[in-house]
């Protein structure tokens, strides 16, 4: 389990989109150019554990393989943490840079697997790969993302060979996305966004405070009638000395 400081880090993170968060990763000392962004994930269902539009957690990864790599089959579900988001990626050689971005048809997570992770308090689960019992996740309210879906179980060729291991996520673009165990992340309707764990999250969070006041600002500005770019340069002037 986390401590208190890491679930208020929690709290405070679920008020953000993942556009709020790649914005202050684009644009503050982290200068990360996809601002943290993992594309192609869908949403299947949503979380009554939070009333919010976004969800936070730190990253508990596992690593599916081939059902002939030589590690053993793993159980990762019944060690879930609480406040956890449930990151499941595969191999790199499993994946594609085109949809549905895997080689397999076969599903890696289903309902069963939901039912657990949310017992053991975790706030939700992001899936590289094919998910199953979309309307199981719905009527728990375990909110689940994935690349697309299917109906069969992966156990004839697929299986958990990891835990708490740096997941290779290959994108769009043919650039590698890391993730990292213990990674804050952020999941909505636009997909995920990760915080690095090296990176300040304090300063982060300072940042996109003022952002999105900023914004509201320039916002107001354009409904009155100013100029979008000059409402944006005097608002977010002030932004300078919280990079």
């Amino acid at each position: 389990m986390f401590g208190n400081t890491e679930n208020n880090d929690i709290q405070v993170l679920n008020r953000f989109t993942t556009c709020d968060i790649a914005d202050g990763l684009l644009n503050t000392q982290c200068k990360l150019k996809d601002g943290g962004f993992f594309p192609n994930l869908q949403q299947w269902s949503k979380s009554k554990k939070y009333n919010t539009k976004s969800v936070a957690g730190k990253a508990y990864t596992v690593l599916f393989a081939t059902k002939d790599d030589p590690r053993p089959s793993i159980n990762y579900i019944d060690t879930v943490p609480d406040d956890s988001i449930l990151i499941i990626g595969m191999i790199l050689d499993l994946q594609t840079i085109h949809s549905p971005y895997t080689t397999y048809t076969q599903a890696m997570y289903g309902g069963l697997m939901s039912t657990r992770a949310q017992y053991l308090g975790a706030n939700g689960t992001v899936v590289f790969g094919r998910i199953r019992d979309v309307e199981e996740h719905r009527e728990l309210g375990h909110p689940v993302w994935s690349y697309a879906l299917g109906s069969c179980a992966p156990k004839e060729v697929l299986k958990p060979v990891a835990v708490e291991v740096d997941l290779e996520i290959l994108k769009s673009d043919n650039s590698i996305g890391i993730i990292k165990n213990g990674d804050y992340v952020i999941c909505d309707e636009h997909g995920m966004a990760s915080i690095p764990s090296s990176y300040d999250l304090n300063h982060l969070i300072r940042y996109i405070d003022k952002s999105i006041e900023a914004d509201n600002l320039v916002s107001q500005d354009i409904k009155e009638g100013k100029p979008a770019k000059q409402a944006q340069k005097e608002r977010r002037a002030v932004l300078e000395k919280y990079r």
